[in-house]
């Protein structure tokens, strides 16, 4: 990792199912007094609109109050609707430049790039905040089909300025290897709600192993 470069930092999503959201504020809450997080990803699978308002609405105060950046996945109308501080687009969902315009100029947009070097530069180039790059381990929160290797974030290191994002099964457990290859955030979901010693201490170890 360069020596240019801020210090890895964690990139939390949301389980992609919150049935209880009120429980699920407060652990967040707890959560996130537990350790340095830069951003959370809000990502709902297969719910309606205004299931993902009523979530952006209970969330993102509570990030927001703590500097949290707050991440709507897919639907960059709706982050820019219910104040959002950023979006984040697959390869399938709108392109950058739809998802820039309807952001602003002034949001945070990241783009999903998989294990392909040629998207991630031109995403780069087209202005995106931050390329993601995944799966690195197998993973139970989304179906994945391709893996990517340490050696692309040593690469993107390398080659480029723009900070990227490692995400796809990591735990803890697993992610020291990802920092030492330069990623600049760690994404991570079950590996910090599934932790079996909770979430709050799943913050501190992550945080811990991107400081050593």
């Amino acid at each position: 990792m360069s020596d240019t470069r801020e210090p890895c930092r964690l990139y939390l999503i949301t389980p992609p199912a919150l049935p209880d959201l009120d429980t699920f504020v407060q652990t967040l809450t707890r959560t996130l007094n537990a350790g340095d997080v830069a951003a959370l990803q809000i990502r709902l699978k297969d719910v309606d609109d205004d299931t993902v308002r009523r979530a952006i609405d209970a969330i993102r105060p509570v990030a927001q109050d703590r500097d949290v950046a707050v991440i709507l996945n897919d639907r960059p109308d709706l982050a820019a609707e219910n104040g959002c501080d950023g979006v984040h687009v697959g390869q399938e969902d709108a392109p950058y430049a739809t998802a820039r315009k309807i952001m602003g100029p002034d949001a945070i947009v990241g783009v999903t790039c998989h294990d392909s070097r040629h998207a991630a530069m031109e995403a780069a180039e087209a202005g995106a905040d931050y390329v993601a790059f995944g799966a690195f381990f197998e993973t139970t929160t989304k179906d994945t089909e391709t893996r990517a290797d340490v050696e692309l974030l040593k690469w993107w290191q390398d080659v480029m300025t723009v900070p990227c994002v490692a995400i796809g099964g990591i735990t803890p457990d697993n992610g020291r290897p990802l920092v030492e290859a330069g990623a600049d955030f760690l994404a991570v979901s079950s590996g910090v709600w599934a932790w079996p010693e909770g979430p709050e201490e799943a913050v501190r170890k992550l945080n811990a192993l991107m400081r050593d």
